[in-house]
């Protein structure tokens, strides 16, 4: 049976969590930890009491997550923070999250498996956040109907598109997640069709002032990749069952 010390040992190796900068309240790596043994490996977008009672029902007593418990900052551990605290130690769940670590892995990434979800090869690096390029771009010339087709398979799920650029691509840029407000960075880029999770409403309008495809797979959905991926390999290193706790938030 593993250690909990060994396993955050190595996924913080592997995804470089201490070289990799990220907002603060991202506190990335080990937020909660357990007894020290891992028999089970979850993986979940968020974490929430929802995970957490799940991860407990399914006996898994260490869940990985995306998007971590103090993206609220500082605050008293009273009611939704002392329910999510009290179902970790109640039942001996360590919890681990990585964020732009996540997003940015060559191999285990958001962005590098929607790009090979997608069928887009010889992907490079692009968008810098926090002193590190964490989004993918490709060359690639697709019909737009394609594309969107092959978003919506990946996804399992329907791709909202603002059609304002050419209907063959030619450069896609990809960051999962929430970057639509980044619209005008990635028209620098020369970037024509870009796929993100969500976006605020006027990024539509800059999209067709722009004369950009804007393809919208929703935050959760475009950032399920990465845990799924991460949580097998770590059960495969360390042979253990892992699950994925999918709990949409419809965003």
């Amino acid at each position: 049976m593993p250690s909990l010390s060994k396993i955050v040992q190595y996924a913080d190796q592997y995804l470089r969590i201490r070289e990799i900068g990220d907002w603060d309240n991202a506190l990335n790596g080990l937020q909660i930890e357990n007894s020290g043994q891992v028999t089970k490996i979850g993986a979940a977008v968020d974490a929430s009491s929802r995970a957490l009672a799940q991860a407990a029902k399914r006996k898994v007593d260490l869940l990985i997550v995306h998007h971590g418990l103090f993206w609220a900052g500082l605050r008293p551990i009273r009611g939704a923070f002392h329910r999510e605290l009290k179902l970790a130690f109640e039942n001996d769940i360590a919890l681990y999250s990585a964020h732009l670590p996540l997003d940015l892995h060559p191999q285990v990434g958001n962005n590098a498996l929607l790009a090979r979800a997608l069928g887009l090869k010889s992907t490079t690096k692009f968008f810098e956040e926090k002193g590190q390029p964490i989004g993918v771009k490709a060359q690639a010339s697709i019909t737009l109907t394609q594309l969107l087709r092959r978003f919506e398979m990946s996804l399992g799920s329907k791709v909202r598109a603002f059609a304002f650029g050419p209907p063959r691509t030619r450069q896609i840029g990809i960051v999962t997640g929430g970057a639509g407000s980044e619209i005008y960075r990635l028209a620098d880029e020369k970037i024509d069709t870009f796929i993100t999770g969500e976006a605020p409403h006027w990024a539509a309008v800059a999209a067709e002032e722009l004369k950009i495809n804007l393809l919208l797979g929703g935050h959760y959905a475009t950032e399920t990749f990465g845990v799924k991926a991460l949580a097998a390999h770590l059960a495969k290193k360390f042979r253990l069952p892992f699950e994925f706790i999918n709990l949409p938030t419809g965003l």
